[in-house]
Order: structure tokens, then C-alpha cells, then sequence
């Protein structure tokens, strides 16, 4: 595995693990932040900062909204197969679609789902989080990129037929999925 999807992991393990503690213990409000050389302040976005005004929606939606891909994705016209994933914002949340080639293969992942903003900062991006399979699914997007993980190594298999997984790195395209 490469280098930034390992931080995504720890992060969002550090993540689940202090929101379960917000939880457990009442607070609300809580502002954690991991600081290390490799990791700046990570704030926790909490049901009280989630209720944004509607000018904000659009900030958020200008970010994430937009198609994503698997790097197989510019090879589909040699017959490859690719995963694509549909993001479009929707207040507080996000709305995401899967899609799997189906022009001349079988469709391997089909999902539909919303996500909820979890947190964010400059060195991780956004990130969010939906129950997903009796899971929790993370949604990271940094740097014209999707990186969609969870703890449970099988919840993302279930969408995808042939071993296939939803959970990987997508790139953010310039111009709309075709399906």
C-alpha cells in the first residue's frame, strides 16, 4: 500500500477512536488534534458545527462535488474495467453513486449512499463518514483525489461482485463520468 493511504488509515482510526470517546464521555464540543511531524491539528466536526449556513453548502459542494475514477478508468476504450464514483453535495452531506463499467462487461460495483462531513484540515482534506454494510465507510478527498476506506477490511466487498471492493483511490475527473 502506498504511503498516504496508510496516514488515511491511522487517521481515520485516530478519528473513530475520539469520537467514540466524545461520545461515551457527553462532550460535544471537543476539538482533539494529533500533532507529530507528519500530521497537523485534525479538527472534529461535531453535530453543533454541522448545522452551516446555506452559503457554506455551496463552499462544500465546489470542493467535493465532481466524478471520480479508477485509474483504469483512461484505459476503458482498450476494454478495462473501472469503478467510478458520482459526488454531489447535498447541505451538511454528500450524495455518492458507483458505477462500474457496463458498455461491454458485466457491472462489477453498484452503490448509492450519503456521507456526512466528518472533519477537515489542510494536510488530510475532508473527510466523511457513513454507515455502510453494518460499517462505518471513510470518504477522503484531498488533492483531486477519493480515497474510500473502513475498518472492516470485507463491509466495501459487498457492493462488488468478482472480489472487488469499493475501498480505493479515485482520481477526480475534468469532465463528466460516462457511464
Amino acid at each position: 500500500m502506498n504511503t498516504s493511504y496508510n496516514q488515511f488509515r491511522s487517521i481515520v482510526g485516530l478519528l473513530m477512536m475520539t469520537s467514540t470517546l466524545a461520545a461515551l464521555t457527553g462532550c460535544n464540543s471537543m476539538s482533539p488534534t494529533v500533532n507529530s511531524d507528519s500530521h497537523s491539528a485534525v479538527k472534529i466536526v461535531t453535530s453543533e458545527t454541522l448545522a452551516m449556513p446555506m452559503s457554506n453548502n455551496n463552499i462544500l459542494g465546489d470542493k467535493v462535488s465532481a466524478d471520480y475514477a479508477s485509474a483504469d478508468y483512461d484505459k476503458r476504450a482498450q476494454g478495462y474495467d473501472w469503478v467510478g464514483v458520482m459526488v454531489r453535495a447535498d447541505g451538511d452531506q454528500i450524495d455518492i453513486k458507483v458505477r462500474s463499467r457496463s458498455d461491454i462487461k458485466k457491472p462489477t460495483c453498484y452503490f448509492d449512499g450519503k456521507a456526512t462531513l466528518m472533519g477537515q484540515d489542510t494536510a488530510h482534506g475532508m473527510i466523511f463518514q457513513a454507515k455502510v454494510n453494518g460499517s462505518t465507510a471513510f470518504f477522503q478527498f484531498k488533492d483531486d483525489k477519493l480515497i474510500i476506506d473502513s475498518p472492516d477490511k470485507y463491509a466495501l466487498n459487498y457492493f462488488c461482485s468478482g472480489g472487488g471492493s469499493l475501498a480505493g483511490e479515485y482520481k477526480k475527473l475534468a469532465v463528466g463520468l460516462e457511464i
